[in-house]
């Protein structure tokens, strides 16, 4: 049964059902999933998260095939099955006009479905680029080749980009960044523990097979292999640590060309600019120098065919899930099972949704949003924004740590957020990409290569604020600092368990205002957030003494997530994950405060045996209901900014006064922490 979409709002909800599905209803049990989730058997004041979670969890593994299982997957099953729809039913019409949206929709889902074609291609797809790979003679010809890797999504040596410039959000500019390495982060190189050493050896293994699979006999796959790990692990010692990134001042190294021609003086960057598309520029934003420094050296020392090798090796595991079947499970064999311990492949039609999805996002955005998504969806969306922008400000204006000036400058910042909801008014013009039911692989080239001309073509010309990086279908959200700005997809507005009824005002500010909205907004003000002003320029706002008491607050959420252990002695790494926690924090206070204003909130009736507060914090943890696979858990904590699900229910609710009133936590519960440890920042 295709779920219902539940708008935002507390006069009223549109409803899509059928018939028989309102019938149903009146002739059963209306069920509140908030309350069957719960385990009774785990006190709210030990484990919340499992508390308001645990039952589903009982009653729903991980599957074989994924990597967690919960709240976002229950969701992105029924979009994935919406967007199954528009892809058979473009697929299923063969006389779709050439270069229309449902042709390029049917022709790419077909190419990928076609696995008795893709078999029969085997690695073939890749010949060519292995041709330009092998007919490398010296450096010149290797940067040549690099040069032209980089159109298609081959990201190798360095890592190139058209953005918008961090100091002057205005203008777009050329970035040069670290890139190399196949495993998730550079530690994965380094750390001695016994599960990242066997990861290190596996990936070793992998490589082998990976070879021997495009033809390579066992002594060659195996010296292959150990070049490129030798390669890779001088890379990743050249790498900044997760947390040295997160400082956008460090990691903003504007240079003129000249400039960065000393740091790599044989890459000759007027050349290979001209390689890369661009011609005309007079500088560029290095984000780590040092990286470059030791490119040059490793250009100089690394023979021209060990390079050969890697590109070969970058070719080969970039478009390796659009292969024959061996290569494309050998590739999930490491990249799924060893790092993320999915047991088995998804059905073949859900890789491939997924796929046309992130490769034709737009195209199918436009189908979703004329089929799927209800009417007035932007509008209650933006409704419930702004009911959590008004209580922020109601929060920043009562702050006692922040001076008047920087408060009147946060509050310019807040009024001047824009919030892009449900989706574009402007989509991509797609009109370029070339796709056909020839070649999977090669659907997979073209769109990478359309996607980089698109990068390209924004070089020197006004940036366009009307740009989204989400589409409609994604059930994700994102705040963009440099356009000051959050974009939150329509399908946000998905909540299961509500089928054909409207979810109470609990619910929708639990899960929707507060860790959606509330979390967004907040990132404008996080530890990287806050370092841009309202323009979304990365400028100094502060008063020094302000700055100073809000990073002392940003130093107490690190240490109480470095705390924080999962898997036996595995600490969260809270430097990495602190932007998001402090995102978290904020949100889930925001939610609840404009939670307050409501009808249900003020009438303290129950529901179900909980108050309305309880109630909306038992909806926050629904949002988080995930649990996931340890080797993914390992994972995340190694390589991810976003602490694990559990963590992002206990952390914040143990920093809130209202949590504990609301659940009676007391001192000695584990839930509690003691008053001169909670963090309170926005």
């Amino acid at each position: 049964m295709k779920k219902t979409f539940f708008l935002i709002t507390s006069a009223f909800v549109i409803v899509s059902c059928s018939h028989t599905e309102k019938k149903a209803e009146t002739t059963s049990t209306i069920t509140d999933p908030i309350i069957e989730h719960i385990d009774s058997t785990i006190s709210p004041k030990e484990d919340f998260f499992k508390f308001a979670n645990n039952n589903w969890f009982k009653q729903h593994p991980i599957p074989a095939s994924e990597a967690n299982n919960g709240l976002w997957k229950t969701v992105q099953d029924t979009l994935n099955e919406d967007i199954r729809k528009i892809c058979e039913s473009s697929a299923a019409d063969t006389k779709a006009t050439k270069g229309s949206n449902k042709q390029k929709i049917g022709d790419f889902y077909f190419s990928g479905m076609d696995t008795a074609g893709i078999d029969k291609d085997g690695y073939t797809p890749l010949n060519e680029e292995f041709a330009k790979i092998d007919g490398i003679k010296n450096i010149a010809g290797l940067l040549a080749t690099v040069a032209h890797l980089q159109t298609i999504g081959v990201q190798v040596m360095y890592d190139f980009s058209v953005s918008k410039d961090d100091k002057n959000s205005e203008q777009y500019v050329v970035n040069l960044h670290q890139v190399g390495l196949g495993l998730p982060e550079r530690d994965y190189y380094f750390n001695t523990d016994a599960l990242t050493a066997s990861i290190r050896g596996q990936y070793v293994k992998h490589i082998k097979a990976m070879f021997q699979l495009i033809g390579a006999d066992e002594n060659t796959a195996a010296k292959n292999a150990e070049n490129i790990m030798k390669l890779e692990t001088a890379t990743a010692k050249h790498c900044r640590k997760m947390e040295d990134l997160r400082d956008p001042y460090k990691n903003y190294n504007k240079m003129s060309v000249g400039q960065v021609n000393k740091l790599t003086p044989s890459i000759k960057w007027e050349e290979t600019l001209k390689l890369l598309g661009l011609n005309s520029v007079d500088s560029i934003v290095v984000g780590q120098p040092e990286f470059y420094t030791a490119l040059e050296t490793d250009l100089k020392k690394t023979a021209v065919d060990d390079w050969k090798t890697y590109l070969k090796w970058s070719v080969l595991t970039t478009y390796a899930s659009a292969l024959s079947k061996d290569i494309e499970r050998e590739d999930f064999n490491f990249y799924s099972t060893v790092l993320s311990g999915i047991k088995q492949q998804k059905p073949r039609w859900k890789t491939i949704v997924k796929a046309t999805d992130h490769s034709l996002g737009d195209l199918i955005g436009q189908v979703y949003v004329a089929e799927y998504c209800p009417k007035g969806t932007k509008e209650k969306l933006l409704e419930i924004g702004n009911s959590i922008r008004d209580v922020y400000a109601e929060h920043i204006k009562a702050l006692d740590w922040m001076s008047d000036v920087t408060k009147q400058k946060a509050l310019s910042k807040l009024n001047k957020i824009n919030m892009k909801v449900g989706y574009p008014d402007k989509w991509k013009d797609m009109a370029s990409l070339e796709i056909s039911r020839n070649s999977y692989c090669r659907n997979m080239m073209n769109v990478h290569n359309w996607h980089y001309n698109f990068m390209l073509n924004k070089y020197g010309k006004p940036v366009d604020r009307t740009e989204w990086d989400m589409q409609p279908q994604t059930y994700n959200a994102y705040y963009d600092p440099t356009n000051n700005e959050i974009v939150v997809p329509a399908c946000n507005i998905i909540v299961p368990g509500f089928e054909g009824r409207m979810p109470d005002d609990a619910i929708l500010y639990g899960i929707i205002g507060g860790s959606t909205f509330g979390h967004e907004i907040t990132h404008g003000f996080d530890d990287q957030g806050s370092l841009y002003d309202e323009k979304g320029n990365l400028k100094d706002w502060w008063t020094k003494e302000d700055r100073e008491k809000f990073v002392a607050k940003t130093k107490r959420i690190v240490r109480q997530f470095n705390n924080y252990v999962v898997l036996d002695s595995l600490h969260l790494k809270g430097a990495n994950s602190q932007g998001e926690n402090i995102a978290d924090l904020g949100g889930v206070i925001m939610g609840y405060q404009a939670f307050k204003k409501t009808k249900q909130c003020q009438s303290k009736e129950l529901m179900n045996g909980f108050t309305p507060e309880q109630r909306y914090f038992l909806a926050y943890a629904y949002s988080w209901m995930v649990q996931t696979t340890d080797a993914s858990l390992a994972k995340q904590v190694m390589s991810n900014e976003h602490a694990p699900p559990a963590f992002r229910v206990i952390g914040p609710l143990s920093n809130m006064d209202e949590f504990y009133s609301a659940f009676n936590i007391t001192k000695g519960d584990k839930m509690y922490r003691e008053d001169s440890v909670r963090v309170k920042i926005w």
